[in-house]
């Protein structure tokens, strides 16, 4: 039984619209058949269009939520006439950079509403895609070492309760018999108070999200053009009229700009100025190791999370760069920070090797929103800002931003977001229910 509230889960989606482009459904036989053929009979997952001179809608962005906007307009509301457009190879961005970490405990009404939407179809994903994610419900648990987090710890999971999301508090003695490695002895400098425990926390593979909507968005009829940066956006009487890109123009009437970081300097020419600040957030996964860590476990006074894959790798995470920026490296003192921060929770972890880490470049709003809807001329809308918290979104951004653009029943769980609220002063603070960034 899911524990989000009943208007904010759908069943199982069933598509209005025909296929137009056949693709073979991953299954036990098809699996099995070409295991026998070395696997040579498969097509690719999604074709390599070349961009058309129009479309009724163009997307400009090919991560998690742009392709899962373009499938969800495909399929809940007959438009096909899409493009997606990816200056670089699909999901390659902060799709593909992230921990995969995906929770619905969130503090404001508005992003219970939209975050509580997004886990409910994370649930059922790898059915509606036919194609698995690898989604795991593990169960999420942030870790109180004062008295004040404490607090507001049951000010989010009394809030939670009260929005139908099924969270609360735990004891110490509950958290240590989660997390036998966890250090609470008595000579740590502060002492645990307990912990805010979502049973249905989880992870998913970030990548097969990608993959998954980019498949079915292709299946629809959907045109995935990779490798074509967009250099601007045409507009003539205060109305969208083109894409400009390194692949030629594009006509088009209806433009969604979901690049992440890189929203801001593609809107600035329209006179439109974006409160979004670039900053690099690192992760980091250890070599495999047997399973010790069969929960997600976050910590705000450590400034770190962690959680173990299906591989066995240790997946850390920890606080931004100080500063603001678009490189990917990241900083040194990121690395001895994250890694000082779980050992500081699991010191039996001292001498797991590193085995790589990657920078993304999040986009940062102040009130730690995103930012969802329609923005400066007719036909323009924005999905961005989401800073360290876009991959769990979406599933539940993909559906709502499709439905704000058609006029869909959904709309109003992104209507909150628009970029009005930060002239109207209808902030959505999520810094306290963010904890750690991540």
């Amino acid at each position: 039984m899911s524990d989000h509230p009943p208007f904010l889960i759908h069943p199982h989606i069933r598509a209005r619209t025909v296929p137009t482009r056949p693709t073979r459904r991953y299954s036990f036989t098809s699996l099995l058949r070409e295991a026998r053929r070395q696997h040579t009979g498969w097509e690719p997952a999604w074709p390599k269009a070349e961009p058309k001179s129009s479309y009724d809608i163009v997307i400009i962005g090919g991560g998690g939520h742009g392709l899962a906007t373009a499938y969800y307009l495909a399929k809940l509301h007959g438009v096909k006439n899409i493009a997606v457009l990816e200056k670089g190879w699909l999901g390659g961005g902060n799709t593909a950079r992230n921990t995969a970490i995906i929770r619905s405990n969130y503090l404001r009404p508005q992003s219970m509403a939209l975050y509580g939407l997004s886990h409910s179809l994370f649930e059922h994903l790898s059915s509606e895609l036919d194609f698995n994610v690898l989604y795991s419900p593990r169960g999420l648990v942030e870790l109180a070492y004062s008295r004040q987090h404490m607090e507001a710890l049951s000010r989010t999971a009394d809030a939670n309760r009260h929005f139908g999301i099924k969270t609360w508090m735990i004891p110490p003695d509950e958290v240590r018999a989660l997390l036998p490695l966890l250090d609470d002895g008595p000579h740590k400098r502060y002492p645990l108070f307990g912990g805010l425990w979502q049973p249905h926390g989880a992870i998913a593979r970030h990548d097969a999200v990608a993959w998954g909507y980019a498949r079915m968005a292709a299946r629809l009829g959907i045109d995935i053009v990779e490798n074509c940066e967009v250099g601007g956006i045409g507009m003539i009487d205060g109305r969208v009229t083109a894409v400009h890109t390194s692949r030629g123009s594009i006509s088009t009437g209806t433009v969604l700009v979901a690049a992440a970081a890189d929203s801001a300097a593609l809107v600035a020419p329209l006179g439109i100025e974006l409160p979004i600040e670039p900053v690099t957030l690192q992760a980091f996964v250890s070599e495999p190791l047997k399973p010790v860590l069969d929960v997600v476990v976050l910590s705000g006074a450590v400034e770190g999370y962690v959680s173990q894959s299906d591989k066995g790798e240790l997946v850390i995470g920890g606080a931004t760069d100080r500063y603001p920026g678009y490189s990917r490296r990241g900083a040194f003192n990121a690395v001895e920070d994250a890694v000082a921060s779980i050992l500081e929770l699991f010191p039996a972890l001292s001498r797991v090797r590193m085995m790589r880490h990657w920078g993304g470049t999040v986009d940062i709003t102040p009130d730690r929103s995103p930012i969802i809807g329609k923005a400066g001329p007719d036909g323009l809308f924005l999905n961005c800002g989401w800073g360290t918290g876009g991959f769990k979104a979406i599933p539940g951004s993909g559906y709502a931003t499709a439905s704000l653009m058609t006029s869909g029943r959904a709309a109003h769980v992104v209507e909150p977001f628009g970029l009005e609220r930060f002239v109207q002063g209808l902030l959505i603070d999520e810094s306290a229910a963010s904890a750690v960034v991540h």
